[in-house]
């Protein structure tokens, strides 16, 4: 069981990364470029962009379950959607997808609106599916 990780040099991601190796599971991580990344043993870092479609089919290939993570931009909803499609296609079982709490609630704050959308696709999809909705983010890494 290949899990597929986006946004795996975040803050979030860097950490689920390492917590999915300590279970045990194998994991292919998507990042700009391989080269600069320092991931645990065993981690496949693989290099994509979540609008490039040709780097997402590649690094979906054989792979299980996708945790889906992308940052706070402008097209996160574009970024969500393509690789929902492109997971689909690749024969992806499970999903978890990092959301917002109350998506639902303030859909006129459009990163809400987004994340709620996303929410709704994986839903229409037929995904069997993880949605975690975290209140809030704090970054505490010790430097």
């Amino acid at each position: 069981m290949t899990i597929l990780v986006t946004g795996a040099t975040g803050t979030v991601g860097r950490n689920v990364v390492e917590q999915l190796v300590k279970r045990g599971a194998e994991v292919r991580a998507l990042v700009r470029d391989p080269a600069k990344v320092d991931f645990p043993a065993g981690v496949t870092a693989v290099k994509g962009d979540l609008l490039d479609v040709d780097s997402l089919r590649s690094a979906f290939s054989g792979v299980s379950t996708l945790f889906l993570l992308n940052a706070v931009v402008p097209d996160e909803f574009t970024q969500a959607l393509i690789a929902l499609n492109l997971a689909r296609e690749a024969g992806v079982e499970r999903l978890v997808y990092l959301s917002v709490i109350h998506s639902d609630v303030y859909v006129n704050v459009p990163h809400f609106a987004g994340k709620f959308g996303v929410e709704r696709m994986i839903e229409a999809m037929g995904f069997a599916a993880t949605i975690l909705r975290p209140a809030y983010f704090m970054n505490n890494e010790h430097t």
